[in-house]
């Protein structure tokens, strides 16, 4: 559910301020880049991006491959 969801990310962010690192591996790609401090993009196992969550936002490649143009 959308709430849940909502609840879930508000824990993470709660955790990570407390200096925990977090490794989070989520669908929603775009909501997890916006949160995420630094990301990967895997292919076939292997690291093929690897930036702050902001920058792979941005990244025209990214988009369009991961996040629907």
């Amino acid at each position: 559910s959308p709430i849940m969801v909502d609840k879930i990310f508000e824990v993470v962010r709660d955790v990570y301020a407390l200096g925990v690192t977090i490794v989070l591996v989520e669908q929603n790609a775009s909501r997890a880049l916006d949160i995420a401090h630094r990301a990967y993009v895997l292919e076939t196992g292997r690291v093929v991006l690897a930036d702050t969550g902001k920058n792979l936002l941005a990244n025209p490649k990214v988009k369009e491959a991961y996040l629907g143009g």
